[in-house]
């Protein structure tokens, strides 16, 4: 309350974090150090000063890049969803998820998009379309996720890596919210693409050719 009266007396403004142009938007990298490498991502622990004006040290997990693919079977008045499920270590636990996986270094992201959902699904698809770019989890990992849409869809042979066990079902778009909605999908890439999807189809945007 003191806080409020004292910014009214001085003619009603609040002072508010600026992000006008001009402004530094990049921390300061003092130093970095790699702490681990690995075949998939690599950590590093850095020393910086924040635009800010924070010094901090942050351990940072750094990755090429990871596409996601939202299949969608548009033939029908409702379309329906292609969702995986596979054992993830790190949940300890099966998962429902969409197909997706790393850019390997080079590779365009549609590219990628388009490798993963043939390996892992068999699948192809004729039209495709990004929907979606955001970060996993900024708060220590850099990784970076392009959501696809694809339709048209066609299928064939899976050619999955030696350590993947996938299960296919292609749902309803009703029945994936459902999912999401009931906790039963819990994995964010997923959650965020059907959510993005039924208000789509709500709100009756064309999406498909």
């Amino acid at each position: 309350m003191a806080n409020t009266a004292a910014s009214k007396a001085k003619g009603g403004k609040s002072r508010a974090l600026s992000t006008s142009k001009g402004s530094n938007t990049k921390a300061k990298v003092i130093s970095s150090r790699t702490m681990y490498r690995g075949p998939v991502f690599w950590i590093t622990r850095d020393k910086v000063q924040e635009p800010g004006g924070v010094r901090a040290y942050r351990d940072i997990v750094h990755h090429t890049g990871s596409v996601v693919v939202l299949a969608v079977e548009d033939s029908r008045s409702s379309p329906r969803v292609l969702l995986e499920r596979q054992y993830r270590h790190a949940a300890q636990d099966y998962l429902w998820e969409l197909p997706a996986g790393r850019i390997d270094a080079g590779e365009k992201p549609l590219s990628a998009a388009k490798r993963e959902l043939l390996e892992e699904t068999g699948y192809s698809a004729a039209h495709w379309r990004r929907i979606l770019y955001f970060y996993a989890s900024p708060g220590f990992v850099a990784e970076t996720m392009s959501v696809f849409l694809a339709s048209r869809l066609r299928a064939g042979p899976a050619q999955p890596e030696a350590d993947e066990m996938i299960q296919l079902r292609m749902v309803s778009l009703h029945t994936a919210v459902g999912m999401v909605l009931r906790g039963t999908i819990r994995d964010a890439k997923t959650i965020s693409s059907v959510l993005w999807l039924d208000h789509q189809i709500a709100n009756q945007i064309k999406l498909f050719p």
